[in-house]
């Protein structure tokens, strides 16, 4: 899975985000659909779907990607503000699993992060000018068990947060009262790729094309197969393939299924498998 930090403050308020991810959306589904007319002929004969067939397609290739491939996923960290006495809290809808939570100090809970200890030992002065210098009476081993005093406090003294995440209504409850108005916590998650950001991808981008060709080939097979002749203008009427379309994509579909199995759409190695 792929590791990637987003700053979200205002989970509504991202006008200009969204519009732009919906530009690029748009973009490369539109390659696909124009690569998908183009392999079926489009052109030099009449193909016979429409654009919501095609949509409908790639729509299922991306569902199907996100279901067996872990190419789909990425690691997230979030930054959330809590509001004082406010328990829960709406993540995006592509976030799909929360890990861990973790407040950003320890001790006192008042301000954002103000009193108590800072678990960030970097922002401190003398991290520089005495643990990390050899030359003092600090070194890295003092640093290394002052780290370690931290991650001790921390997990002590409500640095991790308990908390109960329902992925269906993507709801995030702090088992905690959360005292202080704009206190910041990080949210450990994994989220799901954009539409676009797969469309763009050197490894899932072909076999998505691919995949929406084959479903694309069994609706059109499925609307041919519905009569075997077509009247011609020479009386004896033209044959359909119709079943041959059918069976073309049946076995397209399962060597695409393999490949996801196989990792050949990208991932991080074998992870996971259904089935």
């Amino acid at each position: 899975r792929r590791r990637h930090t987003r700053y979200w403050r205002d989970w509504s308020s991202d006008v200009c985000s969204s519009d732009l991810n919906d530009s690029n959306s748009t973009q490369e589904r539109n390659k696909v659909f124009d690569y998908v007319k183009t392999m079926l002929g489009d052109g030099m004969i009449d193909v016979e779907v429409d654009l919501k067939h095609i949509e409908t397609a790639l729509d299922r290739s991306l569902n199907r990607f996100r279901q067996r491939s872990p190419n789909a996923v990425e690691e997230s960290y979030l930054f959330l503000e809590l509001l004082q006495d406010v328990n829960e809290y709406r993540l995006p809808d592509e976030v799909i699993e929360v890990r861990q939570v973790w407040r950003r100090a320890v001790g006192s809970r008042t301000g954002m992060g103000a009193g108590g200890t800072l678990f960030e030992p970097f922002n401190l002065a003398y991290t520089n000018t005495y643990l990390m210098s050899g030359s003092m009476m600090g070194g890295l081993a003092t640093y290394d068990m002052f780290a370690g005093y931290q991650k001790l406090v921390g997990r002590m003294f409500g640095s991790y947060i308990e908390f109960k995440w329902k992925p269906t209504s993507h709801l995030l409850t702090i088992l905690q009262r959360p005292f202080a108005q704009g206190e910041q916590i990080l949210v450990q998650s994994y989220n799901f790729r954009p539409d676009w950001v797969l469309l763009q991808d050197t490894y899932a981008k072909q076999w998505l094309r691919d995949y929406t060709l084959a479903i694309t080939k069994k609706i059109l097979g499925e609307a041919r197969s519905k009569f075997s002749t077509i009247a011609g203008p020479t009386g004896g009427g033209m044959q359909l393939n119709g079943t041959a379309l059918k069976q073309e994509a049946d076995k397209e579909i399962e060597i695409l299924d393999k490949e996801l199995e196989t990792l050949v759409s990208g991932g991080t190695g074998y992870t996971f498998v259904i089935g």
